[in-house]
């Protein structure tokens, strides 16, 4: 797994490459945290174009960024998932919380 980001004024944009399962959720969401933990965010944008493969787990990592950030009140957008990436997040429901962006 490979994470790349930036951040540009209150948005952070990162882009996940590789696969995210059980065996680097971890890695994930440590560095996921460390990010949002420098505050200071109204939008976080996951950039899932370069994510091959995604299961129960990394659905795992995506909620629980969201049960942080949503009481802060940034929205977290999903751009552009793989098709099978985004069939696991259109089957998980989790595009009732979180925006697809194209």
């Amino acid at each position: 797994m490979k994470i790349e980001h930036f951040k540009k004024s209150d948005e952070l944009h990162v882009k996940l490459c590789g696969e995210l399962d059980e065996k680097c959720s971890t890695y994930v969401r440590t560095y996921l945290d460390e990010l949002i933990d420098e505050g200071g965010l109204r939008r976080l944008y996951i950039d899932m174009s370069a994510l091959s493969f995604m299961d129960s787990t990394g659905i795992g990592v995506l909620i629980g960024r969201y049960k942080r950030l949503k009481p802060q009140g940034v929205s977290i957008f999903l751009q552009s998932p793989t098709k099978a990436v985004d069939r696991v997040l259109g089957l998980s429901g989790i595009y009732d919380i979180m925006t697809k962006a194209v």
